[in-house]
């Protein structure tokens, strides 16, 4: 089992610059980590000097690149900016590829008050397939998130509710399309977790581990602390044969202490399991 990190308790600090992709990868080495994720708000430019001396960097750090997540928002009422989303997305999956990760974190777009629930269905499934062609072509593996809210959005992640999650899981059947299932964005909708996994887990290729300590709600806590149910769902994976990546989402801005604490977790749990 191989273990990753997406660093969100340090987002501020690499996006102020106050802490550099370069130190993020020499500290996931030191807490143990297998391999580190990127947010693509990480990456300021794809300028052909600033993607080889982030890989370089990496590389020196003696640690590689898993999984970048990005935002795409396919359910902008929008037309045009629904097309403007995908060729963001296709420039972030070169760059993603440049930087030699395997993984790019997809989402479905925002819940925006104009955009009804079955034309959404209809433009993310319609997106998220154009969107594997330049997948295949540059050798990325395309993950798509029961995603929640990121702070670059207004609204919440249009799929949050289970049942457009899952509309959207079935009419990407039959596709190269993944699935990066986070282990708290389904309880913190409000509803179990356990269960909405079994029905995807065939699709299942990478897993976002975190925690909340309400249902109904997001708020991030240590791993092990909150409300979900590693043990359970690591005992389902390891049934199903899972063998892919387990990426923390280290979220409790407790620093290094508490990345070092979840790698720990991970690990400790899933050979529980």
């Amino acid at each position: 089992m191989k273990v990753s990190c997406l660093p969100v308790s340090y987002f501020s600090e690499i996006l102020d610059g106050k802490m550099t992709i370069k130190d993020w990868a020499k500290q996931a080495l030191e807490v143990g980590l297998d391999g580190i994720d990127l947010s693509i708000l990480f990456v300021k430019t794809h300028t052909p000097v600033y993607l080889k001396n982030i890989k370089k960097d990496i590389d020196d750090a003696g640690i590689k690149i898993v999984m970048i997540t990005t935002y795409p928002d396919f359910t902008h009422p929008s037309p045009i900016e629904r097309d403007r989303q995908l060729e963001f997305l296709k420039a972030d999956i070169a760059t993603a590829s440049s930087l030699g990760a395997q993984y790019v974190r997809v989402t479905a777009g925002q819940a925006h008050p104009e955009t009804g629930k079955e034309e959404g269905i209809k433009w993310v499934i319609e997106y998220l397939k154009q969107s594997l062609f330049t997948a295949d072509k540059f050798g990325i593996k395309l993950v798509y998130e029961n995603h929640a809210k990121p702070n670059a959005w207004d609204y919440v992640d249009f799929s949050h509710p289970t049942e457009i999650f899952l509309n959207i899981v079935g009419g990407t059947k039959n596709t190269k399309l993944g699935i990066n299932f986070d282990t708290a964005n389904i309880l913190a909708y409000g509803d179990d977790p356990l269960p909405i996994l079994e029905k995807v887990i065939d699709r299942v290729v990478t897993i976002h581990a975190a925690d909340t300590c309400v249902k109904g709600e997001l708020k991030p806590v240590l791993l092990g602390t909150g409300l979900v149910p590693f043990k359970e769902m690591f005992t389902m994976l390891k049934n199903a044969r899972f063998d892919g990546w387990i990426c923390i989402e280290e979220a409790s801005f407790g620093g290094k202490e508490n990345v070092k604490k979840s790698v720990d977790f991970v690990r400790k749990t899933w050979n529980e399991a």
